[in-house]
């Protein structure tokens, strides 16, 4: 059997960089969707799924942390990949040809700086991947497209400029997530995730931080949403840094467990190393 790790986007996003950065001896599967993602992977198609949870320049991903916790799937890995950008055109083409430069919207702004020093008119696109497979079938000469450098090298595309962003601290954190849990020690810095609803008492929420106040454990994520659209069921989605078996962080999810009506951990695993 092959194993397969699936991503959301067209072959050459930057989802299909973090599964070849992650998993670089698995066949990379794409999906149209999130939902298509956790599918995959329930089905069988898929070993694991490489989903996009925040970005440091976008905040968080859309729909994601409602989704996470109903895949049925864990969390087993991070991936933290910078999002480089290059710039690329069909075989032949010079960069003093292009007019007009595609790539996702959220691309385009990040490379204003290069994009008005050459004179080159910003076009928007579904996605940046999928803007790369329809030049090269095209043919076009005075369209570039900005992507990743995978994409150029997917589609047969030459690449007229690396790294033109104009920041370089661009990055979005992934998850690998599988159907079976992984909740040994696998490294020295590890991270659990984990969501919960706190009970109906005043200061709940105040009172089940107070755990890992008390007991030094570093929540490095607390975020809140809705559940079933309801104005008065709140979920909270949170990261900290430690292993459930650690004795503080052990002591500080026992008192949270105290004030919460549902406590459910996505997932234990090593800290990527461009965490810090």
């Amino acid at each position: 059997m092959t194993h397969r790790i699936a991503f959301q986007g067209e072959p050459g996003a930057y989802s299909h960089e973090a599964c070849h950065a992650a998993r670089p001896e698995m066949e990379a599967l794409p999906c149209r969707t999130f939902e298509d993602v956790i599918d995959a992977v329930k089905s069988g198609e898929a070993t694991l799924a490489m989903l996009p949870v925040e970005n440091s320049t976008y905040g968080r991903v859309a729909d994601i942390h409602r989704l996470l916790p109903e895949s049925g799937l864990h969390i087993v890995d991070e991936v933290f990949t910078r999002v480089r950008i290059s710039m690329m055109a069909n075989p032949g083409v010079r960069l003093e040809n292009v007019r007009v430069a595609r790539a996702h919207m959220v691309l385009l702004p990040q490379a204003k700086s290069f994009l008005v020093k050459h004179g080159i008119a910003p076009e928007s696109s579904v996605d940046s991947a999928g803007a790369a497979a329809d030049l090269a079938a095209s043919g076009e000469r005075d369209v570039a497209v900005m992507a990743s450098e995978l994409a150029a090298e997917i589609y047969g595309l030459n690449i007229l400029a690396r790294d033109i962003e104009d920041h370089g601290h661009n990055t979005t954190r992934f998850l690998v997530m599988s159907p079976e849990a992984d909740l040994g020690r696998r490294s020295d810095d590890m991270m659990t995730t984990f969501v919960f609803q706190v009970r109906n008492i005043p200061a709940a929420l105040y009172k089940a931080m107070g755990g890992f106040a008390t007991n030094g454990v570093n929540m490095t994520k607390l975020e809140s949403y809705m559940v079933d659209g309801s104005f008065t069921a709140t979920q909270f989605y949170a990261d900290i840094e430690g292993h459930p078996e650690d004795p503080a962080v052990a002591r500080a999810l026992e008192e949270l467990a105290y004030f919460t009506k549902e406590l459910r951990i996505l997932g234990v695993y090593p800290a990527d190393h461009k965490r810090h």
